[in-house]
């Protein structure tokens, strides 16, 4: 499952990997991204409404007990399915999770999303990137950045959906508090990033995840761009991870 503003598209980022070692993959846009539709409602775009999404899926596919990988939102979205769902997850990767329950609500931050909104709104995938201000990136990472945003924004068939949900998923909060995550049962990975490359996903946060979730493991690139860029790389983790729940729990699992 993807992050904010992107699609189905950039979790393993094309690696085929997980599909040559004979895992069944699945991955969907969210609702307002890429090639889904629009809410009904523009403001319906929250993780209770994105974790009933996920349930329609593996519903729909008559997939009772998985194994879920998710970046950013994708991540806050599995781990809500997880603590709502526990007996129908398998193992779960966690990749750049950035939502903290015991931090205040950052005026500043939220400022910040709107602004992105704006900017799609009123001049799509230029107003976005103007928005996101690239100066503020490392110039080692920038030209990545501005590439990755300018593809996957131009992967959107409905822009103004995906503008509605960068108002409404930074407010909307996936659990409570961070002592419920120690009702994940499921063995687990978080995947995180250092923050000179991604400080829009804390590292300190995934340590929290990683330390909260009983049976979670942290893992983070020694060096270079982050794991959860490298499709190849990110795929590894989640094949180790996959293989390691089939050994455990007996017939394969199905990955979304």
């Amino acid at each position: 499952m993807h992050g904010l503003t992107a699609t189905r598209r950039y979790v393993v980022m094309g690696s085929r990997l997980l599909a040559r070692s004979g895992l069944r993959v699945v991955a969907y846009d969210a609702r307002g991204h890429g090639s889904s539709a629009p809410a009904g409602d523009t403001r319906a775009y929250g993780y209770e409404l994105l974790e009933r999404d996920l349930q329609a899926v593996l519903d729909g596919l008559g997939l009772s007990r998985v194994l879920l990988a998710g970046a950013s939102m994708g991540a806050h979205t599995a781990l809500r399915f997880a603590l709502a769902h526990p007996e129908r997850v398998r193992a779960l990767c966690l990749i750049t999770p950035a939502y903290d329950p015991a931090a205040r609500e950052d005026p500043a931050a939220l400022a910040a999303w709107d602004a992105l909104a704006r900017g799609l709104r009123t001049d799509g995938v230029e107003g976005f990137v103007r928005a996101y201000d690239l100066a503020t990136v490392p110039a080692r990472w920038r030209t990545t950045v501005e590439q990755v945003l300018r593809q996957r924004l131009a992967a959107h068939e409905h822009p103004a959906a995906v503008a509605d949900a960068l108002e409404v998923v930074p407010r909307s909060r996936p659990f409570q508090s961070m002592g419920e995550l120690a009702g994940v049962a499921a063995p687990t990975v978080v995947v995180a990033s250092r923050d000179e490359a991604d400080p829009g996903h804390p590292l300190a946060v995934g340590e929290r995840y990683a330390r909260a979730i009983p049976r979670a493991r942290l893992v983070v690139e020694e060096e270079g761009s982050p794991i959860a860029w490298r499709g190849g790389a990110l795929s590894g983790v989640i094949l180790d991870l996959a293989r390691g729940a089939q050994e455990a729990a007996g017939p394969p699992a199905q990955h979304t």
